[in-house]
């Protein structure tokens, strides 16, 4: 079973998930975890990828966009839609629209949670989705 663990911000929006997500993988990269970030379509998967880059001055997240025909998925962190499978790494950042349906393929799973109304019931769906699946659960309020 995975760990999954959810963050819950103080901010709202899309682009508050993506920053945080940015420097959740910077700080799993560190510690010398690979990373898979599923993101809900391929133009947010190409906002990601602009985005490790940008996110804070001074970083540095090697990545890499992974899909049919582009990338081989050997940077330590991956930036993929929905369709794409990201097995093997020990970190699952889901930017998704919904749980991840790979949700057992990874040790660790990070599930980022906005403060707006949208974003806490989508959360409250995921955490049992998940609960029901037996993966253990925590939760952090930042």
């Amino acid at each position: 079973m995975a760990r999954v663990d959810f963050y819950v911000l103080q901010a709202a929006g899309e682009s508050a998930r993506q920053q945080f997500a940015c420097r959740l993988a910077e700080k799993a990269y560190r510690l010398r975890n690979t990373v898979h970030i599923c993101t809900a379509d391929r133009p947010s998967a190409e906002l990601l990828d602009d985005l490790l880059w940008t996110f804070r001055d001074g970083s540095f997240v090697p990545h890499e966009l992974v899909g049919p025909g582009i990338a081989s998925g050997q940077a330590p962190v991956t930036i993929a839609d929905v369709s794409v499978a990201g097995t093997g790494s020990d970190l699952l950042i889901n930017l998704g629209p919904s749980a991840a349906p790979d949700s057992g393929s990874f040790p660790r799973i990070a599930e980022i949670v906005t403060s707006d109304d949208q974003g806490r019931q989508e959360s409250r769906r995921r955490y049992a989705h998940y609960r029901e699946l037996g993966h253990i659960l925590e939760t952090h309020k930042l």
